[in-house]
């Protein structure tokens, strides 16, 4: 997937998700990457990050931190 097109879809879901009550939207960003993106995108968004993580929400960026990553 092109970087440009991954960031923008996590953004849109922590854009979503910061609108949610509660102070745990990071968690929940997570938990929706980690239900519905397949374990090449998640792959991919930890290495973006990684590499400074350009053009990432700080709501994205925190919810990475909560990404799970596929046993190898």
């Amino acid at each position: 997937m092109q970087p440009d097109k991954m960031v923008m879809m996590a953004n849109q879901i922590a854009t979503y998700f910061k609108t949610q009550p509660g102070t745990d939207q990071a968690e929940h960003v997570a938990d929706h990457i980690n239900d519905f993106w397949e374990p090449r995108m998640r792959i991919q968004l930890s290495e973006h990050v990684a590499s400074g993580g350009q053009g990432l929400s700080p709501l994205a960026l925190d919810a990475c931190a909560h990404v799970r990553m596929p046993a190898e």
